[in-house]
């Protein structure tokens, strides 16, 4: 039976994955080193056998590049007509997604996963139109080369001299449900490129000059093939992981080297280094801190910092652990990254250290089933360094020199305080009682005050026993001999409980440090999390960065230019390196090899589209070992993922207003069209019908009533023009502020002068007023409110049939008064009735009605800033009636008292 038991957590997390993926359609990636090498083919071969299965299959897009070999794989295959969008003068074809979806075939076939769409279309690239097909349900054929992935971007444009645009998210390549990688070697390529099967003659003598060379083919072919090995190597351990398997296994070579704090720590990185490179393999360095080698002075820990320094710089991956048992810990972690070597070295000690306790090697070799161990004849010291100045944790603070004194006479004085306690029990209690106290001050200075105080209690609490306790007493000599047998187990019991209550607290300690650091970055995620600009994005990053680190910390910001300008006070930074580590994307300053005897350290700030700033460090002089401290491995770590959420989060409100300038862009796009719409037709037609009807009065070819119809149509048009002048001058004035001149009056009156303002247009309708005979006084501007009848009746006038009743009405609703303005014509359009109000809108979008779409927006204006509501809607078919409705509210207020008369 197996020991290990599943994590219930997991299971349920396992559960709800495979349950979202049984709806979700799966994903194969044809993937290739470079075009030519017949992915399209591959894949059309693999959907000729599904439809010979008996499957729906639909070619979405497949692009052929004129290669008859290719066309011909498409017979029998249902294609899915494009669909075509205007752009820049130009009907061009893109995939249709929502034909696609309509169909819902179980496979669809999509060329060129990285394209990108022309823009009009629903998703700017074709892989998120693949996402949204594989939410329906719908498996889904594509392809890919290596250059279109964005981790190998820039490496491909280095290798090859072209950036590539177009460029698809490492997390979708890596979600695909299967890739299957389609190799074609360099001089078949070019052969096939020469014979005219993968680009136009014309277009393959170019691309043999450029692309197609030799070398840049070798290059990308690794590229894909270590991309796809990556790939399935991730898959393997997840595997591993999800079915707790716990054996190595060695699908794939990978070492792990243990640095030790000896003297030839750096002889073994480098050897390690070369072993893996002569194996191929990934390789991994990592330091055990053990509870012994807490006590390792500055020099042991500052050789062991450099090695692991230098094994990062020759490739590694380098982490710090804590753990009491040596061989355990590195054989878990070994197996949990299924790393099949082991990498230690020899110990040089002698003969009668190796028959106290075994070399690492010799227990490594005995406990390891399933990893090779390798020992290289350089010195490791496994265990008891020669402690050289103040001994410190490479993971956590362990106390200052003044600490460990304070055991010491932590440990006196409690074997002191102990006697004395004893001497008044001696009496009533027998010896064997009073040893327990002594033991129990034993484990309370152990647990205090770790391991070397504990053993100075125990040794000191086992003399204090026999001075002062047993017979002959005040003298170390000893009547009984029996008594021998009892300090050496009083000794051996209280060394063992010494030793395991500082065990405790050494993983006490650990488990405090880990979760120091996981709530670090809970809060630094939770506040960067909530922040809606760039400063309280730099302020939060600060703040928390500060008290993590114990340091001075600085963030530089890029400004349009790209020039970093520092976010708050300055302090001892140095702008210049920190624009060299923006620039060049590199850490630079204290800890580096930029500039190392600066005082800070600058970290760039990687976000997934660009570097978003440098993060900047000066340890405090007051924090003794800061400097040191924030260079080790786990340290490290910890900075960049800090670095990382800030710079995602800069990324995060940059998009953020990048999004609302392009909204107030277009909104100021939208208003610059609607005022060139009303000067150039709404003013414009008018104009010209009065340029014409005066031109035939000028030429005098009418008389009589002819001329007094012509003045009366000029009258009308300049009226016409007039109201879309005011309309366009109140906007202006409204929106720079609505200044009101409120007063006590009757709103019949001001409905009154409204009606005579647009007896002309109302000629051909009918107007009911329908007001309560108890209406009150109201406060409001006659002026502003008259302007809101006005565009209120007009617009009923503009959208009604000749013959139409238009109504208006009052009511009280609570403390307000709802006035409604209602016509028996045929309605507003259907879902529109709040866009009606924006600027510039219109009933029809291609009414011929004359008007610029303004009058109801300054009707909600002069509303709202009478403290009071605006809303349209049709009228309810079940009350007999059908037509549109304004209603608006005005406060009611507290008129004054009106005289009897």
């Amino acid at each position: 039976m197996s020991e290990y038991r599943p994590d219930p957590d997991q299971l349920l997390e396992e559960i709800q994955r495979d349950e979202a993926q049984a709806t979700r359609g799966r994903l194969k990636i044809f993937f290739g080193g470079c075009a030519g090498v017949g992915k399209t083919w591959a894949m059309l071969a693999a959907a000729q056998a599904k439809v010979r299965e008996g499957a729906v299959v639909v070619a979405g897009v497949v692009e052929t590049h004129g290669r008859a070999e290719t066309a011909a794989m498409l017979a029998g295959l249902q294609q899915l007509p494009p669909r075509h969008i205007e752009y820049r003068g130009k009907r061009l074809p893109e995939f249709d997604l929502d034909s696609a979806l309509l169909i819902k075939p179980a496979l669809m076939l999509i060329d060129e996963f990285a394209h990108s769409n022309v823009p009009g279309s629903r998703h700017p690239k074709r892989w998120q139109d693949v996402e949204e097909l594989l939410s329906a349900g719908i498996d889904v054929y594509t392809t890919l080369n290596v250059q279109h992935l964005e981790s190998l971007n820039d490496i491909v444009g280095q290798i090859t001299g072209i950036v590539v645009r177009e460029t698809v998210p490492d997390r979708v390549f890596d979600a695909a449900d299967e890739v299957t990688l389609v190799d074609l070697p360099p001089d078949e390529l070019l052969a096939r490129l020469q014979a005219g099967k993968v680009y136009l003659p014309q277009q393959a003598e170019r691309a043999t000059q450029h692309f197609f060379r030799k070398g840049n083919l070798l290059a990308l072919r690794e590229l894909a093939l270590r991309r796809t090995a990556d790939r399935v190597d991730a898959q393997m351990r997840a595997y591993r992981a999800d079915q707790s398997i716990r054996p190595v296994w060695q699908a794939r070579e990978r070492l792990l080297v243990c640095v030790g704090p000896g003297n030839c720590a750096e002889k073994l990185v480098r050897s390690g280094a070369r072993l893996a490179a002569s194996l191929h393999a990934d390789w991994l360095a990592i330091y055990v801190e053990t509870p012994a080698l807490q006590r390792q002075g500055e020099a042991e820990r500052a050789r062991t910092l450099k090695a692991l320094k230098l094994a990062q710089e020759l490739g590694a991956e380098t982490s710090v652990l804590a753990g009491v048992d040596l061989p355990a810990t590195l054989l878990a972690y070994a197996q949990s990254r299924n790393a099949s070597k082991l990498v230690v070295g020899k110990s040089q000690r002698g003969m009668l250290h190796r028959l106290w306790r075994q070399p690492l090697s010799e227990r490594l070799a005995h406990a390891a089933r399933d990893v090779d161990v390798y020992v290289v004849a350089h010195e490791l010291d496994d265990g008891k360094p020669a402690a050289t100045g103040p001994a410190r944790s490479m993971l956590f603070d362990t106390g200052t020199p003044r600490r460990k004194r304070y055991g010491i006479v932590a440990a006196l004085a409690a074997c002191g305080i102990t006697s004395l306690i004893a001497a008044g029990l001696v009496d009533m209690f027998d010896l064997a009682n009073v040893a327990m106290l002594y033991l129990l001050a034993v484990v309370l200075v152990a647990v205090r005050f770790g391991r070397r105080a504990g053993a100075l209690a125990a040794v000191t609490s086992v003399g204090a026993f026999d001075f002062f306790f047993v017979p002959p007493r005040m003298s170390l000599r000893v009547s009984d001999t029996q008594y021998l047998l009892t300090f050496v187990v009083m000794l051996a019991v209280a060394l063992i409980i010494g030793q395991l209550a500082a065990r405790l607290r050494f993983e006490a300690t650990v488990a405090t440090y880990r979760e120091r650091r996981t709530r670090a970055l809970y809060e630094l995620g939770r506040e960067l999390a909530g922040a809606l600009t760039a400063p309280q994005v730099v302020e939060i990053g600060a703040r928390q960065l500060a008290a993590l680190f114990q340091s001075d910390v600085q963030l530089f910001v890029p400004d349009s230019m790209d020039k970093l300008q520092a976010a708050g006070e300055g302090g001892a930074f140095d702008a210049g390196l920190a624009q060299w580590a923006f620039d060049h994307q590199q850490p630079a300053g204290l800890g580096t090899h930029t500039l190392p005897a600066s005082v800070a350290h600058y970290l760039p700030l990687r976000a997934p589209m660009r570097v978003r700033g440098v993060l900047a460090l000066i340890p405090r002089m007051a924090a003794a070992g800061a400097a040191q401290q924030i260079f080790q491995p786990e340290q490290q770590r910890l900075l960049e993922t800090c670095a990382s959420q800030i710079a995602l989060s800069l990324e995060r409100v940059h998009y953020v207003e990048v999004a609302q300038d392009a909204i107030v862009a277009m909104e100021a796009e939208r208003l610059r069209n609607g005022v060139l719409s009303a000067v150039s037709h709404d003013l414009r037609t008018p104009l010209t019908s009065l340029l014409g009807l005066a031109s035939l009065l000028e030429a005098g070819h009418v008389h009589g009533e002819q001329q007094q119809e012509l003045t009366t149509a000029i009258r009308q048009e300049a009226e016409r023009m007039n109201r879309l002048v005011i309309n366009l001058l109140d906007m202006a004035r409204l929106q720079s502020g609505v200044k009101l001149n409120k007063a006590w009056q009757l709103l019949d009156e001001v409905i009154g002068s409204a009606a005579r303002a647009v007896e002309s247009v109302l000629l051909r309708h009918v107007l009911k007023v329908a007001l309560p005979a108890d209406l009150p006084m109201l406060a409001f501007d006659a002026v502003l409110i008259e302007r809101v009848f006005v565009n209120l009746l007009e617009n009923a006038a503009k959208y009604t049939p000749p013959g139409s009743v238009v109504t208006i009405a009052a009511r009280h609703s609570g403390g307000m008064i709802e006035v409604t303005v209602s016509d028996d014509g045929p309605g507003l359009p259907a879902g529109r009735a709040e866009q009606l109000f924006a600027k510039f809108a219109r009933g029809e979008s291609e009414s011929a009605t004359p008007g610029v779409g303004l009058g109801l927006a300054i009707c909600r204006t002069i509303i709202e800033a009478h403290g009071g509501t605006i809303q349209a809607h049709n009228l309810a078919p079940d009350s007999g009636k059908h037509g549109a409705a304004f209603t608006f509210t005005l406060p009611a207020g507290n008129p004054p008292a009106l005289p009897e008369a």
